[in-house]
C-alpha cells in the first residue's frame, strides 16, 4: 500500500512538472499547454470600418516606403501606375496578399531562401498582374507627366442574378414604387 501511494504520490507530480527540456528550445512539454497561435491573416476586403482603414494604412505604408522604390521600376505604357491605387479594390487586394506573402517569406522560419520564394512565386506574378498593359490600372497615368486616374467598370452580374434580382423585385403584394 505504502509503494502505491508513493506512486501515485510520482505521478501527480510528474503530471503537474513543467516539461523544462522542452521548454529551453520554445517548444510546449509533454501534456503541456500549446502555444496561442498568431491570428489568422483575413484578406483586406473583409476587413470593415476602422480595421480596414489601419490596414490600408499599414499596406499603403509598406507599397510607398518599400515596394515601389525598389520595383516600382518606370510607369510606361506597359507598366502603368495609379497615385490612387487604394481606391482600386483589385489592386488592394493584390498588394495585400503580395504583402502578407512577403512577411511570412522574410520571416527566419522561411529559411535561407524564403525571399528568393517570394520574389518567384510571388512578386514577379503580381507585378504583372497589377501593372500589366490590360490590367487593372491600365486606364491610369501610363507616364509621369501625365497623371490620370479612372476605374474602369467591371462586369455586369450573370444573368442568374439579374433573374433573380428581377423574380424578387416582381413578388406579389409588394408594391414597388
Amino acid at each position: 500500500m505504502e509503494q502505491s501511494a508513493q506512486q501515485a504520490q510520482q505521478l501527480d507530480h510528474l503530471a503537474s512538472a513543467p516539461a523544462s527540456a522542452f521548454a529551453a528550445f520554445g517548444l510546449p512539454g509533454l501534456g503541456g499547454p500549446a502555444s496561442a497561435a498568431p491570428p489568422e491573416p483575413r484578406p483586406i476586403l473583409e476587413l470593415e470600418g476602422e480595421e480596414y482603414e489601419d490596414e490600408l494604412d499599414a499596406l499603403s505604408d509598406w507599397v510607398d516606403d518599400f515596394l515601389l522604390p525598389v520595383y516600382g521600376a518606370e510607369v510606361t505604357t506597359a507598366a502603368p501606375w495609379c497615385l490612387q491605387w487604394q481606391e482600386h479594390s483589385d489592386v488592394v487586394a493584390w498588394l495585400h496578399a503580395l504583402w502578407l506573402a512577403y512577411q511570412q517569406h522574410k520571416d527566419p522560419e522561411a529559411g535561407l531562401s524564403g525571399l528568393l520564394v517570394w520574389h518567384r512565386d510571388f512578386l514577379t506574378h503580381t507585378m504583372v498582374a497589377v501593372r500589366g498593359p490590360g490590367g487593372p490600372l491600365s486606364a491610369c497615368m501610363t507616364s509621369p507627366d501625365r497623371p490620370a486616374h479612372r476605374l474602369l467598370p467591371g462586369p455586369p452580374p450573370s444573368a442568374r442574378t439579374e433573374k433573380a434580382n428581377a423574380s424578387e423585385a416582381d413578388v406579389p403584394g409588394e408594391s414597388t414604387s
